[in-house]
This record gives structure tokens, C-alpha cells and sequence, in this order.
């Protein structure tokens, strides 16, 4: 198919580059199988490889190009075979997350996404936790997060739910979808405008493809009835674009049960922990035990769930920890603990200061 993949901001961009490749052609990456890419162009679509000079100069999987990506291509069409890939534009955005199982390689979804679509179905996925990883994911890929609660029609407690998921989605827009009605899914149109790339992330079964299809008005993509235990079934298998009547680029993702992150913009994503922590005694404050921290005043009252503090702590700690090899994270743990028993020991010092204060 021909696709309108290249839009007026990637065009200007693409002429400032073109300088050291002024012979190539603009193309986009529309799908990625092993070594192999589908691309497109404004003319045409085809599969290209990456060159020899960029493999050797990829340090990682994130140097090579992903769903999303403009790229130099040396040909207009595959008349005399694969297309080859000589250079990666200038990314506006990335969404990645850790690769599942040991090794710390990030694994790149999609790249130059202006609105990321977080899907989280208000049945038996419904998930805070999860939540909150994706947003963190999603502020710190320069894309702009809305949150998509899908399959309203299997839950008797959307209002409650809606309001838990405003808490932890702070300053992002949340919509409502059901699949049986055509107005359930109209509220993520205000999101499309021509030209616009978007992807959808989740976990397996939330409804992603099915959104996909209606914006796109054709059932390019599979999908799967519910299972008998209340949870949707894993029809994607691998990342996609597809193109809307209207001209947006929607990517399509496979579920992401296991979020293990690689950076996260953790400080934006809990900004109201962030907010109250001003207020702590002390700058280096914990949050545990030490005297005039407003955080734990704040969960006392019931302003901030505990089980967000948790959730906080444990991303940030994540974060950090990331890159590292056992040794190093060793030292940071030992570091860690050290540094919290000084803490502890000070604020202990200066409560005992305080009681001489008013011993005659």
C-alpha cells in the first residue's frame, strides 16, 4: 500500500540531514521482523536491511531502527532488491522498557510517538500499580500519556474505579471505552489530528486492536473473544503501524504484563509524593521513620496511599539501580543502607537536642 507516512515537521528535519546523504530517500518503519524492516514512503512500501556501516556502528538494540522511525533509504522501490537502511533520523521520542528475563538491554516499542495511549481494561486487569510504571515509562519517552480505560461494559464500578485511576494518573487525561457502543471509543478522536503518530501499550487482551480497527475502519488486525476467567487473549504478536482515513499513524504494541523499566521519569509520574516531600523535615528524608516527614504525615491523614509510597520507592530504586552490574549494585545497596543509618542517627541526635532544650 501507499502510505502518508512523512509528515511536514520529519520533512524539514530530514532536508537538514540530507546534506551527507543528498542521493537517499525518506522512509518510515512500519514493521520489524528479525533482521528484516517493512518501509514506507510516500510512493510505495517495501522491506529493507540495515547497511553494514550502521550495524557495526549500533551499539545496542536501541541504535537500530524501530517501528516509527524516519529513515535514509539508497532506493525508491525494491525493483532490484531489499532496500537498504543508511541512517536513523533523529528521534522525537522513544518508548522502551527493559528486556524481560536478565539481561538489561532496552528493548525499543515505538519511536516519535506524540500520544501515547495507555490501555487498562476495568475488569480483571485493572492494575495501579502496572499503571503507574507505564506513565513513568511514558513521561520519560517524551510522548504525551492518556490513559484509556477499556471493556466498561464488564464492570459495575467504573465511577470508583475511574477515581482510583485519577489519583494515580496526575495532570493526564483519562478515557472511558466500551467496544459495544460507537460512542465508547469516539473520546480518543479528540487525540487524532493529521500528520500525528500514537501508539497503544498494555497488557494482553485490554482491547488495543479492537480500538485500532474502529479508528481505522478496517480489521487489519486480529482479535479474540474474551476468555471464561475474565481476561482478554494476546492476538498481537509483534509492533505495527497502520494509517487512519484521516492521515494519523497509529502503532500497535504487544501486551506488556512484564514492565521491568530502563529509565523512568519517576520524579514527574509521582509529582504529588514530590510536591508534599518540600515539606519534610529534612531534604534527604526517607519517608520511614524520621521526625517531620509531611509524606507520612500526609498517608496518616489519607491524603496518599501507602501502597503509592511503595510503588514510588520501588521504581525509583529501580531506576537507579539500572545499567549497573551486580558488583555496582552492590555498592549502591551498601552505600544505600550506610547512608540510612547515618540519616537515622541524626534525626535520633537532634530529637535528643531538642528534649535538653527544656531540661532545667
Amino acid at each position: 500500500m501507499t502510505c502518508r507516512l512523512i509528515d511536514d515537521r520529519f520533512t524539514a528535519r530530514w532536508i537538514a540531514e540530507a546534506n551527507e546523504y543528498p542521493n537517499y530517500i525518506l522512509g518510515r518503519i512500519v514493521s520489524h521482523n528479525h533482521d528484516l524492516y517493512t518501509v514506507s514512503t510516500n510512493e510505495t512500501e517495501m522491506i529493507a536491511q540495515v547497511s553494514g556501516k550502521l550495524n557495526f556502528m549500533s551499539d545496542s538494540v536501541a541504535d537500530y531502527p524501530v517501528v516509527g522511525d524516519y529513515i535514509m533509504l539508497d532506493r525508491k522501490n525494491s525493483e532490484h532488491g531489499n532496500a537498504i537502511i543508511h541512517k536513523i533520523l533523529t528521534r522525537k521520542s522513544l518508548f522502551s522498557r527493559k528486556a524481560v528475563g536478565k539481561s538489561a538491554e532496552i528493548q525499543p516499542i515505538a519511536a516519535n510517538v506524540d500520544t501515547l495511549f495507555i490501555c487498562m481494561a476495568l475488569n480483571s486487569d485493572f492494575n495501579l500499580r502496572r499503571l503507574e510504571r507505564y506513565i513513568s515509562l511514558a513521561w520519560d519517552s517524551n510522548a504525551v500519556p492518556v490513559v484509556v480505560l477499556t471493556k466498561s461494559d464488564l464492570c459495575s464500578e467504573i465511577e470508583t474505579k475511574l477515581k482510583e485511576t485519577e489519583k494515580v494518573a496526575l495532570g493526564i487525561d483519562v478515557i472511558i471505552t466500551s467496544k459495544i457502543e460507537k460512542e465508547g471509543y469516539e473520546g480518543i478522536l479528540n487525540y487524532l489530528a493529521p500528520g500525528m503518530t500514537v501508539a497503544f501499550v498494555g497488557s494482553s487482551g485490554v482491547g488495543k486492536s479492537t480500538l485500532i480497527n474502529l479508528l481505522t475502519e478496517d480489521n487489519q488486525i486480529a482479535t479474540k473473544e474474551i476468555r471464561k476467567d475474565d481476561r482478554g487473549r494476546h492476538t498481537t504478536t509483534g509492533r505495527e503501524l497502520y494509517i487512519t482515513p484521516q492521515g494519523v499513524a497509529v502503532i500497535d504494541t504487544p501486551g506488556m504484563r512484564e514492565l521491568a523499566i530502563d529509565s523512568a521519569d519517576v520524579a514527574r509520574a509521582f509529582s504529588d509524593i514530590e510536591e508534599i516531600a518540600k515539606n519534610c523535615r529534612f531534604k534527604d528524608c526517607k519517608h520511614e521513620s524520621e521526625p517531620g516527614c509531611a509524606v507520612r504525615m500526609a498517608i496518616e491523614a489519607g491524603d496518599i496511599d501507602e501502597r503509592r509510597l511503595l510503588s514510588c520507592k520501588k521504581l525509583d530504586k529501580e531506576a537507579k539501580y539500572e545499567g549497573l552490574n551486580s558488583k555496582q549494585i552492590e555498592k549502591e545497596k551498601i552505600e544505600s543502607m550506610f547512608a540510612k543509618v547515618g540519616g537515622m542517627k541524626n534525626a535520633r541526635n537532634l530529637a535528643k537536642a531538642k528534649d535538653k532544650r527544656f531540661e532545667w
